[in-house]
């Protein structure tokens, strides 16, 4: 029997009143039915990181389509230099990250919201009602891909949706579109023909924190196994720096 919501909001007090923490690492339990969508689609992401490059298109375009905040993102290329202990002539390889929601068939972002206003579609694509957001963060905690913020100017939930206004007119989201190295593949991947569903039948995919059970659907291809785990990073600061490599702080 379906609790009312004086009995959810009573439970989730009750998490909270000590134990922030615990909603950050536990699976997801079952939450709000899915609603909106189509379920004969299954969308989802590829990102082939033998081609990434690292050259944040993909961020600056997701920014000028979706509008965040200045210095808020819902998607980054996070980069990491990895050392090599087995190739003595490269002691280092650099190492790019694309991330952003993974829009997960068990999202433990859904059950923590107190108002219900994350909520996912029969495609998969998870939503948020930002107009009965209360902004508690609770899905920000409860994320385990860091993809989530506050927003500072709606100081509401805020994160990927696969461009999900463009999706539904047949658009790719701007992230793929932008990609110069074709690393993001967006697709159905319960259509059998489609690019992205090629993809994970040829391919040995990965996808980050296998262990939290929450079935991600972003699927990255050339991934080193040591980055399966949780990957904290930031979007680069662009420094300008004169022949000496000294930082200059104004132009």
């Amino acid at each position: 029997m379906e609790k009312s919501r004086r009995e959810f909001l009573k439970d989730v007090g009750k998490l909270t009143a000590g134990a922030v923490t615990a909603v950050a690492v536990k699976p997801a339990v079952a939450g709000p039915q899915r609603h909106g969508g189509d379920a004969k689609h299954r969308w989802a992401m590829a990102l082939d990181l033998r081609k990434c490059i690292g050259c944040q298109a993909c961020t600056v375009s997701c920014s000028m389509e979706n509008q965040p905040p200045i210095g808020q993102f819902r998607t980054i290329v996070s980069q990491y230099e990895v050392k090599n202990v087995d190739k003595p002539g490269k002691p280092v390889d650099f190492f790019m990250l694309p991330r952003l929601c993974n829009h997960c068939d068990n999202p433990p972002c859904i059950p923590v919201c107190p108002v219900q206003a994350t909520y996912q579609q029969e495609d998969g694509v998870v939503l948020i009602n930002n107009e009965i957001c209360v902004g508690c963060g609770y899905c920000v905690q409860a994320c385990p891909y860091d993809a989530r913020f506050i927003n500072e100017e709606t100081q509401t939930a805020d994160k990927c949706t696969f461009c999900y206004h463009r999706v539904s007119v047949g658009l790719l989201p701007a992230c793929v579109e932008s990609c110069v190295g074709g690393a993001r593949v967006f697709g159905d991947v319960r259509n059998p023909n489609s690019e992205i569903s090629k993809l994970l039948d040829e391919f040995d995919v990965k996808v980050l924190r296998p262990e939290m059970n929450t079935h991600p659907h972003n699927f990255y291809i050339g991934m080193d196994g040591r980055f399966e785990g949780k990957v904290q990073g930031e979007p680069p600061v662009w420094d300008i720096r004169n022949a000496a490599g000294k930082e200059l702080e104004e132009l």
